[in-house]
């Protein structure tokens, strides 16, 4: 499947794909944000990030098709470090997509951005999310106790890590 699977560096006129994925609640409650963008809002962010070089935003395709968003985020250059984020659309969750985009990233985090560590946060309760970064080699660091709040209560969050050295 990862010889389908391409991520391309986001671009303006894929805004309006990332929107939908930002106003839906069920995608954003797992990115622990408010599923509330305007797409001014969105513009401006993107056209404020392009002067910025800590991050580093991707759409991943499938074939000619926009299937998700991920990147690297609060890029750390000097202590080669960058936490790591990713949305799949709904519509095409359950394809194995995100274990191979998650792959991906980390390839480019480690042997072209020269990276040493990636991190994120998951939901505890997202078993799903967890058995993908642990599959990909993710370890866990800590738990967050009641760290956001989703749906109306406080969950615990994960954070995991993975050291170049371990990949």
């Amino acid at each position: 499947m990862s010889e389908s699977l391409s991520v391309q560096p986001l671009q303006k006129d894929d805004l309006d794909f990332l929107y939908q994925m930002r106003v839906n609640s069920d995608v954003m409650d797992y990115w622990f944000e408010e599923p509330y963008a305007s797409k001014a809002q969105m513009i401006k962010s993107y056209e404020a990030n392009l002067e910025r070089d800590t991050h580093r935003s991707f759409i991943l395709y499938y074939g000619e098709v926009r299937v998700g968003f991920l990147g690297l985020f609060d890029i750390d250059w000097r202590h080669r470090h960058a936490e790591f984020a990713i949305m799949i659309d709904p519509a095409f969750q359950g394809n194995g997509y995100a274990t191979c985009a998650t792959e991906l990233m980390v390839d480019y985090g480690f042997y072209q951005l020269n990276l040493h560590k990636l991190f994120l946060f998951v939901a505890k309760s997202n078993d799903k999310a967890v058995y993908i970064y642990e599959k990909v080699g993710f370890e866990r660091e800590g738990v967050l106790k009641q760290h956001f709040f989703i749906n109306g209560q406080y969950c615990d969050a994960i954070m995991m890590a993975m050291l170049r050295e371990n990949n």
